[in-house]
Formats: structure tokens, sequence, C-alpha cells
């Protein structure tokens, strides 16, 4: 047995458990949709390859500091 009534308007009839989970999923697609598009943009505060430098120059440093702790 379907818990929907097709005679009331979809405002008006009980929502089920289905349709709570379905529009979690919605909403979740559309938020990740959103940070797509953001990171597309390309508004980005620091550019990418300063921090690909920062992360480059931290490892360096932690090898550095490895080999001359022996």
């Amino acid at each position: 047995m379907d818990a929907r009534e097709p005679d009331q308007p979809e405002e008006r009839r009980e929502r089920t458990v289905e349709d709570v989970l379905w529009g979690r999923v919605q909403r979740k697609r559309d938020r990740i949709r959103a940070e797509i598009q953001r990171n597309r943009e390309g508004n980005h505060k620091i550019p990418t390859w300063v921090l690909a430098a920062v992360l480059g120059a931290f490892l360096v440093g932690w090898v550095v500091l490895i080999v001359t702790s022996r």
C-alpha cells in the first residue's frame, strides 16, 4: 500500500520516509554542485602554485631534518 493519496495536492499530503530521504539527497547534490561551481570560478585567495611551493618546502625541510639528525 502506498501512503500517498493521489487526490491530495502535493503540499497537503503527509511526507513519507522516502520523500524525506530523497529531499536530503537532492539538497546534498545541490550543495556539491554549488561548491564545484565556486571552485571552477577560480576566486582563490592564495594561488595553487603558492600552496604547492609551501608544501614542497615543508617536505624538503622535514627530509633535511631527518637526514641531519642521524
